[in-house]
């Protein structure tokens, strides 16, 4: 009979732990499941090394773009920069990624990327740690961006360097754009105006 006791004692006890109504001294208080909603969740490491909490946008307009180095649209950064000039006094960001997944067009180190992007085309938006954006080791940030379940209408695969998602004042993604279409386009900022005009 007490073996029976002890055993119904014990089965209550696990419900109510896996209810979360009693806790374990075991469980690590530092693990805890990531489920990102926006892309405001997630902290990513800035080119310097420095991590950066992407919340620290919540309430501007960002466009997330993986760049590289040495590839034919890397004339884009001069777009980019113009973008960032015209538009960051209204609460507008570019948040630049550096990846090497295509043809190996960034093959650099951080400090050689930021060399390169200050001298070349006199970057001061921000820019981040390299990365990988997509395949087996895709960065955290990217997989949620490219990722059907977590960004349904522009999921899918990065096609190439230059890949562009722009994300509103509350950190949804609400446009995407291919590495054709350039940052000063017709298509590109009518969607910024767009999405500063919404406070």
């Amino acid at each position: 009979m007490n073996i029976k006791r002890s055993l119904i004692a014990t089965a209550a006890a696990f419900a109510l732990f896996m209810a979360g109504q009693l806790t374990s001294k075991t469980v690590s208080p530092t693990v805890e499941a990531f489920d990102p909603g926006s892309v405001l969740d997630f902290t990513v490491r800035d080119i310097d090394g420095s991590d950066v909490k992407l919340s620290k946008y919540k309430g501007d307009v960002i466009l997330i773009v993986n760049v590289a180095s040495k590839c034919g649209y890397t004339p884009q950064y001069e777009g980019l920069q113009a973008i960032y000039k015209k538009y960051k006094d209204k609460g507008f960001y570019v948040l630049g990624f550096p990846a090497n997944n295509f043809g190996g067009q960034e093959p650099g180190t951080n400090s050689e990327i930021k060399e390169f992007c200050e001298s070349k085309f006199h970057v001061t938006f921000p820019m981040f740690a390299k990365i990988s954006v997509k395949g087996d080791d895709i960065d955290p940030l990217y997989k949620f961006l490219t990722d059907k379940k977590t960004n349904g209408e522009f999921a899918g695969d990065i096609s190439w360097n230059f890949n562009k998602f722009l994300v509103d004042r509350n950190g949804n993604v609400v446009a995407r754009f291919s590495s054709k279409d350039t940052p000063e386009s017709e298509t590109v900022t009518a969607a910024i105006d767009k999405y500063l005009a919404q406070k």
